[in-house]
């Protein structure tokens, strides 16, 4: 089978297309046939293992899994002996951050991680894309415990994490203020955003509104920053450590002193959330963004794009193409 190697960390340029044994599917397991996968941060971050930290995951000084991609769509072509809950020709959809392989024309999973059959009427381009962003997402929310009627603000949120981050807000019923450049504030809007603040135009720590939850989904702002915008008991989580690995830090001893506070959740994902996610999309609450499409033979300038920090939404990485 066709499948994107990396023997190495380092640039794009370490991903490769490549002929490779087709994986075979233990007894509780799902083999996948890939008609799309998605590029994004976290396929970039094991690529290049720029956190060190990383690499006790995903390998000290070469990559144990070589073929990325955390998310997947694609059709059911062969089950183990004890798989209960799958058939095959069925259309599914998923996230594995802990082996990949969704940059490969197959895939194995076992049928109890985050796995599931696609909602009706979606495309595979259209499936792919639902787990990534939104996992973090959700995963941030929750450590929140902000509630509805709560305000909530969101930097970076057109990315695959913050625009989920507004659709997941505003399902559980919390006023978001959304922070985007000039070209995307008419598809913030179209989110459900309450707010927009245009960072190009405007100075959002200006703002005279008070958040219960801020949220920066690109890793670029500060607690410092946005600390005077937040409640008495206000919660600020990044998705980057921060300068000088500050938020880790922070996290850490802000709690202790009560007010307002830094958390770093580390993101998890299983089946429950992702039929969580699977039923927003059926009732049209969340809908992932997609920025733009590439091949299999495009994954060096799809890695570059997704670095670039320009994308909007998500990268979709057809493997089947129409």
């Amino acid at each position: 089978m066709k499948a994107i190697i990396h023997t190495e960390y380092g640039p794009p340029e370490v991903a490769k297309l490549m002929e490779v044994p087709k994986p075979v599917p233990q007894e509780d397991e799902v083999l996948v046939k890939v008609y799309a996968s998605t590029v994004n941060r976290t396929d970039a971050g094991f690529r290049s293992a720029v956190y060190i930290v990383s690499r006790f995951w995903s390998g000290l000084f070469r990559p144990k899994h070589q073929i990325l991609g955390s998310e997947f769509a694609g059709v059911v072509e062969e089950v183990g002996e004890s798989v209960t809950h799958f058939r095959i020709g069925e259309k599914v959809f998923g996230y594995n951050d802990e082996t990949f392989g969704g940059h490969a024309e197959y895939l194995s999973i076992p049928e109890n991680k985050a796995i599931a059959k696609m909602p009706d009427g979606l495309s595979f381009t259209q499936a792919a894309p639902i787990g990534e962003g939104a996992h973090y997402a959700l995963c941030n929310i929750r450590a929140s415990k902000i509630k509805a009627g709560q305000n909530a603000l969101v930097y970076g949120a057109t990315g695959a994490i913050g625009s989920a981050a507004v659709q997941l807000l505003k399902h559980f019923g919390v006023t978001v203020t959304a922070v985007c450049n000039s070209k995307n504030v008419a598809l913030l809007k179209s989110l459900g955003a309450d707010h927009v603040i245009d960072y190009q135009t405007q100075d959002f720590t200006k703002t005279d509104m008070k958040f219960h939850f801020v949220f920066d989904a690109v890793g670029k702002s500060s607690f410092k920053a946005c600390k005077p915008l937040m409640t008495q008991n206000g919660i600020y989580i990044s998705t980057e450590l921060g300068k000088n690995g500050e938020n880790i830090f922070l996290a850490l001893f802000t709690p202790l002193f009560g007010g307002k506070k830094v958390l770093f959740p580390l993101p998890t994902i299983n089946k429950d959330d992702l039929l969580f996610l699977k039923r927003l999309v059926e009732t049209g609450e969340f809908k992932p963004v997609i920025d733009r499409e590439y091949t299999m033979e495009q994954i060096v300038e799809a890695y570059r794009y997704v670095e670039s920090e320009q994308k909007t939404g998500n990268v979709v990485l057809k493997i089947v193409l129409d």
